[in-house]
């Protein structure tokens, strides 16, 4: 069984961008990188946008199937199974599953923190991702509230200067690989 890693946040948090930058640290290359899963399904399927529930479903589903391909491996994932019962906690009960049961697929889960903390100035949105800075500050306090609880739960706080970020970012990783 190998390590694995969830990389979570909210809008506007810098997840893709950290996620991008740790594929050519040397020191992960035994890693395999999950890809975020909700970003595919909204551009291909723009209408699960109104059906809440089963977009978030089907994220839930395809991240644990594509983990579940990998359970011997290292693997770093750009979201885990919970952050589909953050967006959408019926979820929970429409796959069967428990908390528990899902932090138990994890040996650490870090959270980045949302730009849209720091207002507007930092808070950039996308096509894809177009909530508000209160909604972005809502699915951020929807995280913690799922992801809190595990045992290798890390938070770093938004920063106005995202090198800065990444170098508190990068320490958390390297004490989970090492330790």
């Amino acid at each position: 069984m190998g390590v694995k890693i969830v990389i979570t946040g909210g809008p506007a948090s810098g997840k893709t961008e950290f996620f991008e930058r740790l594929k050519s640290l040397p020191e992960l290359n035994g890693f395999v990188f999950l890809e975020e899963q909700a970003r595919g399904f909204l551009a291909a399927h723009p209408h699960l946008r109104r059906d809440k529930p089963e977009l978030h479903r089907l994220i839930y589903l395809a991240q644990r199937e594509h983990e579940d391909k990998l359970s011997d491996r290292d693997i770093i994932t750009d979201r885990g199974t919970v952050d589909a019962l953050a967006y959408q906690p019926d979820v929970r009960v429409t796959v069967g599953t428990t908390l528990e049961t899902e932090y138990k697929r994890y040996d650490a889960v870090i959270q980045l923190g949302s730009a849209a903390a720091l207002g507007e100035k930092y808070f950039i949105g996308d096509d894809i991702r177009k909530e508000s800075i209160d909604e972005a500050l809502e699915i951020e306090k929807a995280l913690k509230k799922v992801w809190g609880e595990h045992p290798g739960y890390y938070f770093i706080n938004a920063e106005t200067d995202i090198n800065k970020k990444f170098d508190s970012f990068i320490r958390v990783i390297r004490r989970i690989i090492y330790n």
